[in-house]
């Protein structure tokens, strides 16, 4: 293996274990099995590194659910699904779990999060707009309530939604009729 993929293995075991007050250039080092100058000479800064980890297992548990999804043709499901996998991934996935506790350093809540963000939850939800294309008429609005909600499901747990099954009858009942699916 590649010394820049150890290094990002590197840093998502640490922010996994730790969070992201567990990463610096030294603990990178130390974990991937390289020198400090080799993490500088890949990477730059710890800002670049620690954004290129966090992209990279984004986008590898976000094509996993991505490929889940490939099947639905209905837009309510798909959203609903969506949801569902998403908390599933993100509980399943250390790295991305710690994205949702307020600490320095997290992304998550940074002042332009949001506008990070929806570039991604555009992509990731052209799909929806292809099984439901009424929904184009309130693209902004509903990548907004999605993003929002998404957020939300991911961060805040209750009784009444701790299984997929309850998260899938709570999307229903709910946040389908206010997306008019």
């Amino acid at each position: 293996m590649a010394a820049r993929d150890r290094i990002l293995d590197a840093v998502e075991a640490l922010i996994g274990r730790g969070g992201f007050k567990a990463v610096s250039i030294a603990s990178v080092a130390a974990e991937a099995g390289v020198s400090r100058q080799t993490v500088y000479a890949n990477f730059g800064t710890l800002e670049d590194l620690v954004s290129e980890a966090v992209t990279g297992v984004s986008t590898r548990v976000l094509g996993g659910i991505g490929d889940r999804l490939e099947t639905i043709t209905d837009p309510g499901e798909y959203v609903v699904e969506l949801l569902v996998s998403a908390r599933a991934s993100f509980r399943d996935t250390p790295a991305l779990a710690v994205l949702v506790f307020p600490e320095t350093g997290n992304p998550m809540f940074q002042a332009d999060m949001f506008a990070t963000a929806l570039p991604l939850v555009e992509v990731f939800l052209a799909p929806l707009f292809e099984r439901g294309p009424r929904l184009l008429e309130r693209r902004a609005d509903v990548l907004e309530l999605l993003l929002r909600t998404g957020l939300s499901v991911l961060m805040f747990d209750s009784d009444a939604i701790r299984s997929d099954a309850d998260l899938r009858g709570y999307l229903t009942r709910t946040l389908l009729p206010g997306l008019g699916l």
